[in-house]
């Protein structure tokens, strides 16, 4: 079933529930969530909330709102933006980073964020594919991932020897290169939660 057909049931599914609520509490959070699914749908962002649901059941990378090469960029563009997300996950110099926005306070932050290394880890325990290319240097795989007109989504690569995993954010057309060194790999160690499934919550 296509996303819009699943709201719009999703819509008279909460508005049933709510015709049938009489404890205020509960009305309050069926109207919250019967906002939401009207949000979504009136201000354009139906395909935006499909992208979402396919990358939460993916074994995709976080997915990060915008890449920047300094911090003093990032830190630029986060205090002129007129309305940043109250929190996203951005790369500065392909590090990942976690922007969080407080409205009411106008309170802009940016500050490093280990959900990739937790990711990779993940990876690691789970046992890594064969590496789809080897490298001697770094430069040629940047050479080659630069290059490739479809570039995976993500792919293990080799550079002197040493697993390295090849992003490509598709939301912002960027591609990175992180060593699987960087991984957290302890048993027992959970990823740090933001939001759904270690996603900022928006």
């Amino acid at each position: 079933m296509s996303t819009r057909k699943l709201l719009s049931r999703a819509t008279k599914f909460l508005a049933e529930l709510g015709s049938n609520t009489s404890a205020p509490e509960q009305q309050e959070v069926l109207d919250v969530l019967f906002d939401a699914l009207l949000f979504i749908s009136l201000t354009g962002q139906l395909h935006a909330f499909e992208d979402y649901r396919k990358h939460l059941v993916s074994d995709d990378p976080p997915r990060v709102a915008a890449a920047f090469g300094s911090r003093e960029e990032a830190e630029t563009w986060l205090k002129e933006h007129p309305e940043p997300p109250s929190s996203a996950y951005v790369l500065i110099a392909d590090q990942y980073h976690l922007l969080v926005y407080i409205r009411e306070l106008e309170d802009r932050r940016i500050f490093p964020h280990p959900v990739l290394e937790y990711f990779l880890g993940a990876r690691v325990r789970e046992g890594l594919p064969p590496p789809v290319a080897s490298f001697a240097t770094r430069q040629e795989a940047e050479a080659w991932f630069k290059n490739e007109a479809s570039p995976p989504i993500q792919a293990v690569i080799l550079i002197a020897g040493e697993p390295h995993l090849a992003v490509y954010h598709s939301n912002i057309r960027h591609r990175s290169i992180y060593p699987f060194s960087m991984a957290v790999v302890g048993e027992g160690t959970d990823a740090p939660q933001d939001g759904h499934g270690g996603e900022p919550s928006g």
